[in-house]
Parts: C-alpha cells; structure tokens; sequence
C-alpha cells in the first residue's frame, strides 16, 4: 500500500482527468480500500482541492474547476508530453504566443532532471509552405465561444477575402466555431442574407454589446461536418472523399486538437470536449490516427469505426502479453 502523501497524489493525478470516478474504480486502481478512498478525498477537500460528489446508482466523485484551484499535478511523463505538445503548437497555429509563454512557465517549475529531459527534445514546428500566416486573437476565439453557448445574436465587422479596407458589418445567429485545413471558422446564419455562411474568424472583430437570445435553427446537412465539407468541398483543390469517414468525441479541447488534425473538422463542444471528423483509406488506420490522442474517446459512428477500435485494443492487448519465446 502506497504511504499518505504518494497516495493522494495518485489519486489526485486520476482525478484529474476530468471524468467521473466511482470510489470502486479509484479504490480498484489506487489497491486501496473505499473506505480509504472516502478519507482520502475529505483530505484533499481540506486542502482546496474542488471535488464534488456524483449522484448515481454507483456514486462518485469528480474534480471541479474553480478560479482558486490549487496547483495542478503532472507526472514525469504528463510534463514531458505537454511540453512537446506546447512546442510543436507554438508554429503557425492561433495560440502561438500564448502556447510559448506556457512553455516557458511551465519549464521554469520543472525540476532539473525534467528540464533535461526537455532540452533533449527540442521540436521544431514548420508549417506547410502553403499555409497562411494569419493568427486568430485568442480572445476572439474566447468572445465567439461565449455567444454560441449563450445563444446570442452577434454583431460583427468584417474583413472581405480582397483585404480591402472597407468592412463588412455583419449580423449573424452563431452556431458553432470549427477548423479546417489550418483555419477556425464561424458556422453562422447571416440574419441580413438570411442564409447560412461560414466566416473566417481571422477577419472577424465582434462589436458590443451583443444582441438578444435566439432559437437554434437546424443546420443544413444535419449536423456541421456535413455542412462544412459541403461548403469547401473542391475549393482548394483536394477532396474529402475518403473511403473511410468517421466521428468521435475527444475529451479534449477543440485548440488543443485542432494542430494535429489538419484534413479533419474540429467542432468545440464544450472548454473540455470537441467532435472531430476525419477520414482514411483504412478503418484501422483511422482509429489508430485517432488514438494518438492521450484522452477517452466516444465513437459517434459509423460501427466500422467502432469495431476497428476493438480489432485495435485486441491487437495491442496481445502485443502486451510478455511472451516465453519467438513463435515457431
């Protein structure tokens, strides 16, 4: 059994992941009792930690975000990883600057044998030759996500592909903010035009204050995927196409995605999770492309995905079996 101080570590680092936990689960992985497990958490409660109790047959616990929660805890493997992820987001994406002072923040608490570790894996991000050098304003990014969740009609001054100096106010029910081939659209209805449009969120500066609640409408296509490919299909030359098409939710979110799936559509759903759509010529290779996200996934269809994910977790279930010797 783990001694006081390694234990509520452990289960702080499991509760940080931002998913319900039942106290069965968290006594079965931290080899404790749930009893144990029930003290534990009253410890962490003490000392500020957030973590509220889920209601359910099972019952369980959750960590909460909060404007004073203490300080996060990585591992040596979680540091590492997310200061790589830090460096290769700060090229040529829309959290650039602010992906870099992470870094540097983040490289300054490190302890010194980690900080080796990161200085033996320096990563140089280069953007494709063909990808425009624009930046989207972080706090555009934060305004927008507001007023699609808020529901609120949105007022905007925008800047034309020509690059002129004349803008072109706009007035729009936003619905939702996705990436595409580099760039964070907004997925909104022109009240003016009375039509759909997609609009780059690079050319939009929102005016205040915004104005009142809306109905959602239904989006043409279903659902955003199917109107965004739609809308771009063949505008770059490319095609969507893909012989094998699929979509998930990550438990992630959509900025932290969005760089590492450049041929898919990012849809944020919420600061902790966004849909991403993408295709493959293989339905393995498709589940194995998503699995390169170090998060839960949820398949949202079609079951060949699904069972590609099975197939896959089969596969490496008997990789991980230690093996007496060479098959014959």
């Amino acid at each position: 059994m783990h001694k006081t101080s390694s234990r509520l570590l452990a289960l702080l680092s499991l509760l940080q992941t931002h998913r319900d936990w039942s106290g069965e689960d968290l006594a079965v992985r931290l080899d404790i009792s749930p009893r144990t497990v029930r003290r534990d958490i009253d410890r962490l409660r003490e000392l500020g930690y957030p973590i509220t109790t889920v209601k359910g047959p099972a019952g369980g616990y959750r960590l909460q975000a909060g404007a004073d929660l203490p300080p996060m805890l990585f591992d040596d493997n979680q540091a590492v990883a997310l200061a790589v992820a830090l460096q290769t987001a700060v090229a040529g994406t829309a959290v650039a600057e602010d992906a870099a002072r992470a870094l540097a923040t983040l490289r300054q608490v490190m302890p010194s044998r980690l900080r080796h570790r990161i200085d033996l894996l320096r990563v140089t991000a280069v953007p494709a030759a063909d990808r425009d050098t624009s930046q989207v304003d972080t706090q555009v990014l934060t305004d927008l996500g507001r007023v699609i969740h808020a529901r609120e009609e949105l007022r905007f001054d925008y800047t034309p592909a020509s690059h002129t100096s004349a803008d072109d106010p706009r007035r729009v029910q936003p619905h939702h903010l996705v990436t595409w081939r580099h760039h964070w659209y907004l997925v909104a209805f022109d009240l003016d035009r009375q039509d759909w449009r997609t609009f780059r969120v690079d050319r939009i500066r929102p005016r205040t204050p915004t104005g009142p609640r809306f109905a959602p409408r239904e989006l043409p296509g279903g659902n955003v995927s199917t109107f965004v490919i739609s809308r771009f299909r063949g505008n770059d030359g490319t095609t969507t196409d893909w012989p094998c098409l699929g979509e998930v939710v990550l438990h992630l979110p959509a900025a932290e995605v969005a760089p590492f799936a450049p041929d898919g559509i990012v849809e944020e759903l919420d600061p902790r999770r966004c849909r991403l759509v993408l295709g493959s010529w293989s339905w393995t290779g498709l589940a194995a492309t998503i699995g390169r996200f170090d998060t839960d996934i949820d398949v949202v269809g079609p079951p060949r995905l699904a069972t590609a994910f099975a197939d896959l977790a089969a596969r490496y279930a008997r990789a991980a079996r230690p093996e007496t010797g060479p098959t014959p």
